[in-house]
């Protein structure tokens, strides 16, 4: 065989040992998700998680106007989650200017509220991996025709945001579309995100920056009410936060990843980001 033939029958041989590598890789991943199931997932032995969160955060935690029950995104997970470890859940209230304090303090095993991992609050907490991935959005009255993006927004100084101190939604406002004081005037504060979006319905500010998610929930609630202008101002990944050292990081994380590879997760998705049930 001559040297021509020789070397692209090594490339072909090295192709297809990569290929069937990757291929082999991929089956074994799905191998290790699929088997993380109740069976297999940690025992609890029926403890009692003492679970906080906000019930002001559409569609993720929010009060059913029917029953005065919390419900929500958030809550249908953590109920699964607690269910394949053979857990219960304790579930608590909290404003949020003080939910992180109380679960690094352990006064809380578990809190969330669409909340944003990032580095700072990883000082003060542990968090879970990733349940949901993010972006933010300027949601607006449907009938908005003053500016169509974030430039335009920042460039009419008689225009308001919306937004509750301490969070995301409040930085992103500050420094990704103004000018990074955070004492700007141009942002009404809020002590909770549902009364800035009854504001933003009103007229009295003329924008509120949300996730993706809770922003098609709020537009799915209030159809022909409001609308997302612009593009997305920065992507961001939402986890469970417990306290430092909490026993139950892992074992929560491994049913995250089976809810992941069941398609749990996307069910939830669809049932509160998109079919509007409650």
């Amino acid at each position: 065989m001559n040297s021509f033939f020789s070397f692209h029958f090594i490339m072909l041989g090295c192709f297809m040992t990569k290929t069937i590598s990757s291929f082999l890789f991929f089956l074994l991943s799905q191998l290790f998700l699929s088997t993380l199931t109740a069976e297999t997932l940690p025992d609890l032995q029926g403890r009692t998680i003492v679970a906080v969160t906000e019930n002001a955060y559409y569609p993720l935690n929010y009060r059913d106007p029917q029953t005065g029950q919390g419900v929500g995104w958030e809550y249908d997970a953590f109920n699964e989650i607690a269910k394949r470890l053979n857990a219960k859940v304790d579930w608590q209230l909290s404003s949020w200017d003080v939910m992180i304090q109380s679960v690094k303090q352990g006064q809380y095993d578990v809190g969330m509220d669409g909340i944003t991992i990032n580095e700072e609050r990883a000082k003060q907490v542990d968090f879970s991996d990733p349940y949901m991935t993010s972006q933010q959005f300027m949601l607006v009255r449907a009938d908005e025709d003053r500016f169509n993006n974030a430039k335009e927004f920042a460039a009419n100084s008689e225009l308001l945001f919306g937004a509750q101190p301490g969070t995301t939604n409040f930085y992103v406002a500050i420094y990704n579309v103004l000018d990074g004081d955070e004492t700007n005037p141009r942002v009404v504060l809020f002590e909770n995100f549902g009364p800035s979006v009854q504001a933003l319905k009103t007229g009295d500010v003329d924008s509120v920056l949300m996730d993706a998610t809770a922003a098609q929930g709020y537009m799915g609630e209030n159809p022909g009410q409001f609308k997302i202008v612009g593009g997305p101002l920065g992507t961001e990944q939402f986890g469970f936060i417990l306290t430092p050292g909490s026993d139950l990081l892992e074992p929560i994380n491994l049913a995250i990843k089976s809810m992941q590879a069941d398609g749990t997760l996307e069910k939830l998705n669809k049932k509160h980001f998109f079919d509007g049930k409650k």
